[in-house]
Protein backbone atom coordinates (compact mmCIF):
# COMPACT_ATOMS: atom_id res chain seq x y z
CA UNK A 1 0.00 0.00 0.00
CA UNK A 2 1.28 3.62 -1.02
CA UNK A 3 2.43 5.89 1.92
CA UNK A 4 -0.25 8.71 2.68
CA UNK A 5 0.83 12.49 1.74
CA UNK A 6 0.67 14.15 5.08
CA UNK A 7 0.23 17.94 4.88
CA UNK A 8 3.23 18.81 6.37
CA UNK A 9 6.90 17.33 8.00
CA UNK A 10 9.02 18.18 10.40
CA UNK A 11 11.65 20.38 9.98
CA UNK A 12 14.29 17.97 9.28
CA UNK A 13 17.93 17.37 10.41
CA UNK A 14 19.02 20.65 8.56
CA UNK A 15 16.89 23.63 8.25
CA UNK A 16 19.50 26.16 9.57
CA UNK A 17 22.33 25.23 6.70
CA UNK A 18 19.24 24.49 3.93
CA UNK A 19 17.24 27.86 5.09
CA UNK A 20 20.37 30.15 5.23
CA UNK A 21 19.68 31.94 2.18
CA UNK A 22 16.28 33.17 3.67
CA UNK A 23 17.38 34.44 6.71
CA UNK A 24 20.56 36.21 4.63
CA UNK A 25 17.71 37.92 2.44
CA UNK A 26 15.15 38.85 5.69
CA UNK A 27 17.73 39.57 8.17
CA UNK A 28 18.16 43.41 7.75
CA UNK A 29 15.38 45.58 7.72
CA UNK A 30 14.49 48.45 5.19
CA UNK A 31 11.94 50.35 6.00
CA UNK A 32 10.72 53.61 5.26
CA UNK A 33 8.69 53.22 9.04
CA UNK A 34 9.81 53.49 12.21
CA UNK A 35 10.56 49.92 13.73
CA UNK A 36 10.34 47.45 16.88
CA UNK A 37 12.75 44.48 17.92
CA UNK A 38 10.88 41.35 19.26
CA UNK A 39 13.08 38.94 21.24
CA UNK A 40 12.64 36.11 22.83
CA UNK A 41 12.73 32.41 23.43
CA UNK A 42 10.90 29.51 22.54
CA UNK A 43 10.43 26.84 24.95
CA UNK A 44 9.12 23.09 24.37
CA UNK A 45 7.05 21.30 26.93
CA UNK A 46 9.48 20.61 29.82
CA UNK A 47 10.37 24.25 29.74
CA UNK A 48 13.81 23.54 27.38
CA UNK A 49 14.90 26.32 24.97
CA UNK A 50 14.36 24.63 21.47
CA UNK A 51 17.80 25.65 19.81
CA UNK A 52 16.84 24.49 16.42
CA UNK A 53 13.63 26.22 15.74
CA UNK A 54 12.18 28.67 13.03
CA UNK A 55 10.10 31.44 12.87
CA UNK A 56 8.59 33.41 10.13
CA UNK A 57 7.43 36.27 10.86
CA UNK A 58 4.63 37.75 8.33
CA UNK A 59 4.06 42.02 8.68
CA UNK A 60 2.04 42.74 5.35
CA UNK A 61 0.91 46.28 6.25
CA UNK A 62 4.03 46.93 5.98
CA UNK A 63 4.78 45.50 2.54
CA UNK A 64 4.90 49.13 0.90
CA UNK A 65 7.45 50.69 3.47
CA UNK A 66 9.80 47.87 2.74
CA UNK A 67 9.64 48.25 -0.96
CA UNK A 68 13.39 47.56 -1.41
CA UNK A 69 13.93 45.22 1.02
CA UNK A 70 14.10 41.72 -0.69
CA UNK A 71 11.02 39.96 0.59
CA UNK A 72 8.79 43.13 1.86
CA UNK A 73 6.86 42.15 5.42
CA UNK A 74 8.45 38.55 5.62
CA UNK A 75 11.68 37.39 7.91
CA UNK A 76 12.80 33.95 8.67
CA UNK A 77 14.55 33.31 12.03
CA UNK A 78 15.83 30.56 13.35
CA UNK A 79 16.40 30.26 17.14
CA UNK A 80 20.28 30.71 18.61
CA UNK A 81 21.74 27.61 20.73
CA UNK A 82 19.72 29.24 23.16
CA UNK A 83 16.12 29.27 21.76
CA UNK A 84 16.38 32.87 21.63
CA UNK A 85 15.50 34.90 18.32
CA UNK A 86 15.29 38.08 17.62
CA UNK A 87 12.30 39.72 15.11
CA UNK A 88 12.62 43.23 13.65
CA UNK A 89 9.69 44.56 12.51
CA UNK A 90 8.26 47.82 10.67
CA UNK A 91 5.34 49.40 12.36
CA UNK A 92 4.10 51.13 9.86
CA UNK A 93 0.31 50.95 9.50
CA UNK A 94 0.13 48.63 12.84
CA UNK A 95 -0.31 51.25 15.90
CA UNK A 96 -3.44 51.66 17.83
CA UNK A 97 -5.26 49.44 15.02
CA UNK A 98 -6.17 46.52 17.13
CA UNK A 99 -4.04 44.55 14.73
CA UNK A 100 -1.01 42.23 15.71
CA UNK A 101 1.80 43.83 15.06
CA UNK A 102 3.51 40.45 13.23
CA UNK A 103 1.73 37.30 12.31
CA UNK A 104 4.04 34.16 12.86
CA UNK A 105 4.47 30.37 12.09
CA UNK A 106 6.66 28.32 14.05
CA UNK A 107 8.44 25.20 12.92
CA UNK A 108 10.52 23.09 15.67
CA UNK A 109 11.65 19.47 15.39
CA UNK A 110 9.29 16.88 16.21
CA UNK A 111 6.55 19.16 15.26
CA UNK A 112 4.71 17.49 12.04
CA UNK A 113 2.15 20.54 11.79
CA UNK A 114 3.60 24.38 12.09
CA UNK A 115 1.90 25.91 13.90
CA UNK A 116 0.36 30.20 13.56
CA UNK A 117 0.14 32.87 15.77
CA UNK A 118 0.07 36.83 16.09
CA UNK A 119 1.64 39.17 18.52
CA UNK A 120 0.77 42.40 19.50
CA UNK A 121 2.97 45.13 21.16
CA UNK A 122 1.90 46.02 24.80
CA UNK A 123 1.24 50.07 24.79
CA UNK A 124 -1.21 49.67 21.94
CA UNK A 125 -4.04 51.67 23.43
CA UNK A 126 -6.31 49.70 21.09
CA UNK A 127 -5.85 46.02 21.99
CA UNK A 128 -9.34 45.78 24.07
CA UNK A 129 -10.56 46.81 20.36
CA UNK A 130 -9.45 43.88 18.80
CA UNK A 131 -11.09 41.54 16.83
CA UNK A 132 -8.28 38.93 17.52
CA UNK A 133 -7.71 39.10 20.98
CA UNK A 134 -11.19 39.28 21.71
CA UNK A 135 -11.99 35.68 20.55
CA UNK A 136 -9.66 34.71 23.06
CA UNK A 137 -10.16 33.78 26.80
CA UNK A 138 -8.71 37.16 28.65
CA UNK A 139 -6.61 34.80 30.87
CA UNK A 140 -4.75 33.54 27.53
CA UNK A 141 -4.35 36.89 25.98
CA UNK A 142 -1.20 37.77 27.31
CA UNK A 143 0.33 35.17 25.33
CA UNK A 144 0.31 37.13 22.49
CA UNK A 145 1.51 40.44 24.22
CA UNK A 146 4.80 41.68 23.82
CA UNK A 147 6.05 43.80 26.50
CA UNK A 148 7.91 46.65 26.64
CA UNK A 149 11.75 46.35 28.32
CA UNK A 150 13.87 49.39 29.47
CA UNK A 151 15.90 49.31 26.67
CA UNK A 152 13.49 50.10 24.16
CA UNK A 153 12.78 46.13 23.08
CA UNK A 154 9.86 44.21 23.27
CA UNK A 155 10.23 40.58 25.33
CA UNK A 156 7.83 37.79 23.72
CA UNK A 157 8.39 34.28 24.46
CA UNK A 158 6.94 31.06 22.45
CA UNK A 159 5.75 28.29 24.76
CA UNK A 160 4.81 25.04 22.87
CA UNK A 161 3.14 23.73 25.55
CA UNK A 162 2.55 23.71 29.45
CA UNK A 163 0.30 26.17 31.28
CA UNK A 164 2.23 28.85 29.50
CA UNK A 165 1.22 27.44 26.17
CA UNK A 166 1.34 30.38 22.90
CA UNK A 167 -2.08 30.79 21.80
CA UNK A 168 -1.99 29.29 18.58
CA UNK A 169 -4.38 29.56 15.86
CA UNK A 170 -6.44 27.08 13.23
CA UNK A 171 -6.87 28.30 9.76
CA UNK A 172 -9.41 26.90 7.96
Amino acid sequence: MPSQITTSQTIGPFPHEAWTWAVKATSTVNSNAKTASITGTIYDGDGTPISDAWIEVWTPQCATDESSHPIPGFRRIPSNDNGGFTATVSLSGTANTGEPVMYVTVFARGLTKHQFTAVFLEYSTSLEQSAILNQIPVERRATLIAKKQSNGNYQWDIWMQTAKETVFFDYI
